[in-house]
């Protein structure tokens, strides 16, 4: 089932929608039961590309990659998901003026979610984001009309795979798609480039589900390390409201002040959210390549991204770039699934991973500075364990992390390349693989 916000049907059948799709049915609140989707493209389209955001990434981070891939082509429509995890959030006074939004949210008058009080939040593991992935496939497909590629950035990258992998009561996740498309992420040594390594040993993975049934459903990774508040939701609200500021009047003052203490200069708007992502000071995971403060604390465009962009998916109300609640529980799972195999431990977590080595479906991958060359060495290695036809991989030491979905086209080497895989794919239709399957 499918609830439309505003779709808005453009030239040539052009559509930029954000719909709701019911996901699998899991503890917690009915309003709770759905995933939102951005949907860009044509549509009469009969390929869909999926694609699943990172760590904090919401559906509105691949605006500008949706708008730019299936600009590309009269063929594709680009689906980015919004985990269930955003329901939680409290985006109603974005809706509102960027004064009356920083009033609302700089005030405390949110509603702030507590892990205590969402405890079933913690029971959305893995398997839940997988089922409910699964009910936006099989919305692309549309019983067979459409064709869907499965993809994702970082730890997005992670769950695209896994889904390939995963059991759906005798169906293999690969068995309904038609393609898989990674960056910046994936399975076994994908991370470790970047300096993250992971080795869970069964008493850890007890340890860190006893502190989730206790309370210590989401995580504060992203606020405290770009140092904008203690709060798992902070660094968003401070993002969507710099964003919103910065759209509105970018060379005025700045509304906001800044919480990070990493300037004394005066800022404009446009300077302020430039600050927070200038990738001359900011955490690698979280930079751009859009240009510099002046001396007089403007921001200078530069590089290949532009401002604007970053601005224009942050500002967003629904979606917004980031989600606010990050769950402890598919971090638990995903750092458990890294072997990309069954093991004691993914047994132990529920975690159905038998078809690893039976994908095959085409593979493309994307490595930015980032993890110094792990996700490609990583995705060779799930290609050459498996029966993948075709891997498909590109590096960019250039562009950053964020840079692969903000950067315009001419200097996106992703986009530009991602396009052309998905533009090469091979016809593959529903019955095809259901004739594979059967």
């Amino acid at each position: 089932m499918t609830q439309n916000h505003g779709a808005d049907d453009g030239p040539d059948g052009w559509i930029e929608s954000y719909e709701y799709v019911e996901g699998v049915r899991a503890a917690g609140p009915a309003e709770m039961q759905r995933v939102g989707v951005l949907k860009v493209g044509r549509a009469e389209a009969r390929r869909v590309l999926i694609l699943l955001g990172g760590r904090e990434g919401g559906a509105g981070v691949f605006r500008h990659a949706a708008r730019s891939l299936a600009g590309a082509s009269d063929d594709l429509q680009v689906w980015a998901v919004d985990r269930r995890e955003q329901n939680l959030a409290d985006l109603s006074a974005f809706a509102g003026t960027p004064q009356e939004a920083t009033a609302h949210y700089l005030g405390g008058h949110y509603e702030a979610r507590q892990g205590a009080d969402c405890l079933y939040a913690g029971q959305w593991g893995l398997e839940v984001l997988v089922e409910d992935v699964r009910r936006v496939v099989a919305a692309a497909r549309d019983r067979g009309r459409r064709e869907v590629v499965l993809g994702g950035v970082s730890v997005g990258a992670s769950v695209a795979l896994l889904y390939a992998a995963w059991d759906f009561d005798g169906t293999p996740g690969h068995r309904e798609l038609a393609g898989l498309a990674v960056a910046d992420g994936g399975v076994l040594d994908a991370y470790s480039g970047a300096g993250m390594e992971f080795d869970l040993s069964a008493d850890a993975a007890k340890g860190w589900l006893t502190a989730i049934e206790s309370g210590a459903v989401f995580e504060d990774f992203t606020s405290t390390t770009l140092g904008l508040g203690d709060r798992p939701e902070s660094a968003a609200i401070w993002l969507q409201l710099a964003a919103q500021h910065a759209l509105l009047a970018p060379d005025s003052p700045a509304a906001l002040a800044d919480p990070t203490g990493g300037t004394d200069q005066r800022l404009t708007n446009a300077g302020l959210l430039g600050h927070f992502l200038d990738a001359t000071r900011a955490h690698p995971s979280y930079s751009v390549h859009a240009g510099h403060l002046s001396d007089g604390g403007a921001w200078i465009d530069g590089g290949p991204v532009h401002l604007s962009t970053v601005a224009e998916a942050f500002a967003g109300v629904r979606p917004g770039a980031w989600v606010w609640y990050t769950l402890s529980r598919v971090m638990l799972d995903l750092v458990a699934a890294i072997g990309f195999a069954e093991t004691d431990l993914t047994r132990m977590l529920g975690l159905r991973l038998p078809h690893a080595r039976d994908i095959d479906v085409p593979l493309y991958a994307f490595q930015s500075a980032l993890t110094n060359g792990t996700t490609g060495r990583a995705a060779a290695s799930v290609a050459a364990a498996s029966r993948i036809p075709q891997l498909s991989l590109h590096t960019d030491p250039a562009l950053s992390h964020q840079d692969l979905t903000y950067a315009r086209w001419a200097d996106n080497r992703f986009l530009r390349t991602l396009s052309h895989f998905l533009s090469d794919l091979p016809p593959m239709t529903l019955n095809d693989r259901d004739g594979k399957a059967s």
